[in-house]
Parts: structure tokens; sequence; C-alpha cells
């Protein structure tokens, strides 16, 4: 079963929603961090800037322009203290920021839960000591954390609300894309729903690329059990009305008490049982052809190297001759048994009529297989080859056989879209020539 949409949305939801809520939380850390960095620089320059307007004056802290000039500037809370003067602006921060004066501890400071009443309650401030003559100088500036945090907490709010905007957008896109993309998936599984009701014979949907292969694998398969059925209903229509006269002039010669079975008539029955018998092995050869296959293939070489010492064993007075480039590993796809039995009925044939050799060559081309079997018998006369390969066609009725071996050939080449050609040898006897193609299509009948 393919997988829904929803499913797979409800499989990606997740996975969206918890990598959305880490970035958010990372956004936060990074957040804090930074303008923490960011506040500590400006306390920092605000720090120098102050050193030096003091030392300018001499370390008179009364020179100073302080007031509305210093929060004009700096829009921090900050602190002088020399032993003569202590200068702290605003004044609500004069608890916390006496505290700091009082401490030995230069650098970044941060007060948490601070005891003040008007004053805040965390602070970021920076410290900084320095003498000018024997006067010893403090300097601090500080920053309030709490509305710091509080522009942070906006801040990350309105990137929360982003993210939650965004996530139901990354629903709509995944949901459109998983809809738009499980279309043609959706369709197939339609299609085979059909196929399985007997609705459509084949599959005729434009399938993903990925699932072309078993389409087409498919449709080769319902095409070649549909050509199996129609092979057997021909088999058993052909059958029947090939040993129908034969069997019914048996049955009359049989019922008729009033004639003795003389040898003409037992010669009559043993023909016509002799027919019955040509077409019983005709049609049990034929329904034993498997045509193309997918997945079915057979080693050429193997088989013809067998079938070279078997009918060399048949006709010891006779040389058989194989001859081909092929590499032992090499496959050919073509069902073994059809593979038997075009090279098994050439050879046997060519057997009957040669003198004293027959040669068989196995060629792999780019495009095109190739079987070749050559005699030196005394061949078949130019007007006559054109009708080689018709069922029951002997040309010499002298010679023993029914006349279906090239007959069952050409029936398998054409099964497998190949071609059979039929001239004469070089020197004398005929040559046998079998094209295949190496992609062989199932042929639909």
């Amino acid at each position: 079963m393919f997988a829904r949409p929803g499913t797979l949305l409800l499989l990606l939801l997740p996975a969206g929603i918890a990598l959305m809520g880490l970035a958010w939380l990372v956004h936060g850390l990074l957040l804090d961090r930074m303008s923490r960095e960011f506040v500590e620089t400006r306390l920092k320059d605000e720090v120098a800037f102050l050193e030096h307007q003091i030392r300018d004056s001499g370390g008179q802290l009364d020179s100073l322009q302080t007031g509305d000039y210093f929060q004009e500037v700096f829009h921090h809370a900050f602190a002088i203290h020399s032993p003569s003067r202590t200068i702290i602006s605003p004044d609500s921060w004069a608890p916390v920021l006496t505290s700091l004066i009082e401490s030995a501890k230069d650098g970044t400071v941060r007060v948490r839960d601070a005891d003040t009443v008007e004053g805040p309650k965390s602070i970021l401030a920076y410290r900084k000591s320095f003498r000018i003559g024997d006067t010893p100088i403090v300097v601090i500036v500080s920053e309030d954390l709490g509305a710091l945090k509080r522009s942070q907490a906006e801040l990350h709010g309105w990137t929360a609300i982003v993210s939650i905007l965004l996530i139901l957008l990354l629903v709509v896109v995944i949901w459109f894309g998983i809809n738009l993309s499980m279309r043609p998936v959706v369709e197939l599984k339609a299609t085979l729903k059909r196929l399985q009701d007997g609705k459509v014979s084949r599959i005729h949907v434009q399938a993903p690329e990925e699932f072309r292969p078993l389409v087409q694998q498919l449709n080769q398969l319902l095409d070649s059990l549909d050509q199996r059925l129609e092979r057997s209903r021909d088999a058993l229509a052909n059958l029947s009305h090939s040993v129908k006269t034969p069997i019914a002039a048996v049955r009359q010669i049989l019922e008729d008490t009033s004639r003795p079975l003389s040898n003409d008539l037992r010669l009559q029955m043993t023909a016509r049982l002799n027919d019955i018998d040509k077409q019983l092995e005709a049609e049990m050869r034929r329904s034993r052809f498997a045509g193309p296959q997918v997945g079915k293939s057979a080693y050429p070489l193997k088989q013809a190297r067998d079938l070279v010492w078997m009918l060399g064993r048949l006709y010891p007075e006779k040389s058989f001759e194989l001859s081909s480039s092929l590499p032992e590993d090499a496959r050919w796809p073509i069902e073994e048994h059809d593979l038997n039995e075009i090279m098994g009925n050439l050879l046997d044939n060519a057997g009957k009529w040669s003198e004293r050799c027959v040669e068989l060559s196995l060629v792999q081309h780019s495009g095109n297989l190739q079987i070749g079997v050559t005699d030196d018998g005394l061949g078949v006369a130019d007007a006559e080859i054109g009708n080689l390969g018709r069922r029951g066609l002997r040309l010499d009725e002298q010679t023993p056989g029914h006349g279906l071996g090239l007959a069952i050939v050409r029936e398998i080449v054409e099964r497998y879209s190949g071609t059979l050609n039929f001239s004469p040898a070089p020197k004398s006897g005929l040559s046998v020539i079998v094209d295949l193609p190496r992609a062989v299509p199932v042929i639909n009948r």
C-alpha cells in the first residue's frame, strides 16, 4: 500500500516543529550573548571616554560637565568617585553603584536582585580604577539588564510568532508538495485497483520514473499470460480440428462390420493414426514454447556444445563443428528450451541432408544475436527455398520426418521478433541464419 499524504505529513511535521523549536532556543541563546557583548563593549567605551575627560581636567571632578550632558551622551547610569567627591547619575542608582565603588574588583560586574526601592534589580556594570597623580579615581558605567531583558523578550516573542507562522506555512507547502508529488502514485494505485477489478486489461498511466520499469514488467507479464492463454486455446482448437477427421475415418472403418480388415484398410488406419500422432507431437512441442519471458536467459555456448555432441552420436558418420567467439559466461535473453528447439531442429535437419560436415556458428553483435547452421549436402532449389519452414512440408518424402522441424523454428523465431533466412551455402548445401534482437520485446498478439 502507498503511504497517504496525511501520513507523510504526520511523519514530517513533528520533525519540522522540533527543528523550529531548536532554532528558536538557539536564537534566544545567541541573542542574549550578542546583546551582552554589545553592552559590555559600549560600557568599556564610555568608561574610557570618562577617564579621558577626567585626565584632561587634572582629576578635578568639579570641572566636569555632568548632568544633562552625560545623560544625553551615554544613556547609561554612571558613578565617578574620588576622595573629595562622588558623582552618581541618576540618583536612584546610588545604592547599587555605591556598593560597586566600595568593591575592589575592576572589570565587568553583574549584579542580581539588588536591594533597592526605585533602582534596578539587575544591572551589568563596568568598573575601572586609576590614579591621577596621588588621587585615586573610580569610574563605573552600568546598564539596566531588566530593560534589556524586556527588549530581548519582546524580540524573542516576535521570533516565536514568526516561527509559528513559518511552521503553518511549512505545513501548507509540505501538504501541497506531497499531494503534487504523490499524484502519479495515487493514479497508479487506482489503475492497479481497476486492473484487479477487471475494468482495465493493462496499466496505462504516466508513472514516476522509479515505477516505470515495474509498470513495464507488469504489462509484459500480462501480455505473456494472454499469449499463453491464446496459444493454449489455438492449440486445442487446432488439435480438435486436426484429429477429428482421422478419428472419424478410423471409427467408420471399425464400426463397419460388413467389411473385413484387409491390408489396405489396415494401412489406411495406420496412416490416419500417424496423422494423429504427428499432430499431437506438434501441438505438444508448441505448448512447451515459452516465448520471450522476463528474467529468462540461456547460456548459448554450453547448450550448443551439448547439442553438437549429442547429434554427433546420432549421426556418427558426419562431423558437427562449432565456431563462436562468445565468452563462456555469455547469456542470451532466450528461454533455454526455446533456444534448444531452434538449434536442435536446425542441426538435426542439417544432419539428415549433409554429406560429411555440419557447422554451427554463434555470433553476438551490438544489436542482435545470430545463429548460423550450414551443411554440405545437395542443397535446395531456388524455387523451393521460399517454401522452407511451412508446416508439414517435406521436400523429400523418402527422408524420415514429419516436416515440422523448420516450421517450429520459424514459429519460435517469430515470437522473439527475429528473422529466419535460408540461402544456398557458399560451396554446396544449405545455409540457415537466425537473427534475434538482443532486447527481445513481448509481442502483443
